[in-house]
């Protein structure tokens, strides 16, 4: 890397360096992309060395970075991502783990960890990630960034390593919410302007933060219902999140499995334990219990339908609390993961967008407060992003 990386969050594999065309909007800004984009010439990684090892260079560049670059955006380089992006914490074996410069005792958060990184030390303006369930909301949560997970198939994913089709999305970072928007303008389209209804807080969801992140999120729920407007509490789920995590996680296993099934069969990739275990939990995910998710998933779109009209706004906490600890043992981590996902799976599950607001701190670490709002609502958020400051 040309680029000086002291917080590890670029790959060490390939010099990649594209100047931005002169002109366009995004004119002077900087970005980096995570290393699931494909660029033209240049073997995309996935996070893994054996995967590295055994493909070929891409044959043409990813839509999106293609649309920053067109836009005026320099690319500065591909960052780290946890292993074909089926992690949220952030950790890679074979390239080491990005520094959380927020909370440097703490996990960044992944999988998009090394574009969240970028962007938290000033190393680019803006990066691009994905976000299957969480992957650049809770990055951003982590390191203290605004961080956009879009409507489900709003941005195209071409030239993009899949993980599960049915959640996985193109999102990305900055350090302040204008920046959020003017990438938005390229990615997204136009600026629409979208009256704004009601701001429905999910008591439910906010009962599986921890008490000191309910608290220390207080005053930014306030300045949310400042900048919204009338406001309703509600439970948003009725049947337990339980059930919509293990909807979510048999979809996602399911889809990734057949996505990667072959490959990882053939190849006996060295992978972290943990990554592996979710792949082979995703192998014995049946026919009937995808069936059973998917059902599943029409009742939470359902739900979401019911509860929020247009113009409406979703608060919730982004993760159950600030990034979890370096020292964190695996089996403290799988329950972290498993809290997490039961409030990252909703936006995965009903294809919502969803926008994180980096707004308090605890111990000295971020804490990040989300809306989300009905699918094609970006805009709505990415406004309301701009607006609220606590």
């Amino acid at each position: 890397m040309a680029l000086q990386d002291r917080f590890g969050a670029f790959c060490p594999h390939g010099d990649i360096r594209i100047e931005g065309k002169p002109g366009g909007p995004l004119s002077g800004l900087s970005f980096a992309a995570k290393d699931l984009f494909d660029i033209a010439g240049h073997v995309t990684g996935a996070g893994n060395a054996d995967w590295l090892a055994t493909h070929e260079p891409a044959g043409a560049t990813a839509s999106a970075v293609q649309k920053l670059l067109d836009a005026g955006a320099m690319l500065a380089g591909k960052t780290i991502t946890d292993e074909l992006a089926y992690s949220l914490s952030g950790v890679n074996m074979h390239y080491g783990t990005p520094v959380n410069l927020a909370a440097p005792d703490r996990l960044p958060g992944g999988s998009s960890s090394g574009s969240a990184v970028a962007v938290a030390g000033g190393l680019v303006d803006t990066a691009i990630g994905t976000d299957t369930g969480g992957s650049v909301r809770v990055p951003a949560n982590n390191c203290g960034l605004y961080g956009l997970r879009p409507t489900h198939g709003r941005i195209a994913v071409d030239g993009l390593v899949p993980l599960a089709g049915s959640f996985d999305t193109v999102g990305w970072f900055a350090r302040d919410a204008a920046t959020l928007a003017r990438v938005g303008e390229v990615l997204l389209g136009p600026r629409e302007r979208i009256p704004h209804g009601r701001i429905i807080i999910a008591s439910d969801c906010f009962d599986l933060a921890d008490p000191a992140a309910r608290a220390v999120l207080e005053p930014a729920l306030k300045a949310a219902i400042q900048a919204v407007g009338p406001r309703h509490y509600l439970t948003l789920n009725p049947e337990g999140f339980d059930v919509w995590q293990t909807a979510f996680r048999h979809i996602q296993g399911y889809e990734a499995w057949a996505l990667h099934g072959e490959w990882i069969t053939r190849t006996q990739p060295k992978m972290a334990p943990e990554i592996a275990e979710r792949f082979q939990l995703g192998s014995k995910v049946t026919q009937a219990e995808f069936e059973a998710a998917t059902a599943v998933r029409a009742r939470v779109r359902a739900r979401i339908a019911a509860v929020l009209q247009p113009g409406d706004v979703l608060c919730l906490p982004t993760s159950s609390g600030p990034a979890a600890l370096k020292t964190i043992s695996k089996e403290e981590e799988a329950i972290y993961r498993a809290g997490m996902l039961k409030l990252t799976c909703i936006a995965g599950l009903a294809g919502l967008p969803q926008v994180t607001l980096p707004l308090a701190r605890l111990d000295g670490a971020p804490v990040g407060l989300s809306l989300a709002a009905l699918p094609g609502s970006d805009w709505l958020l990415l406004d309301l992003a701009e607006r609220i400051k606590a």
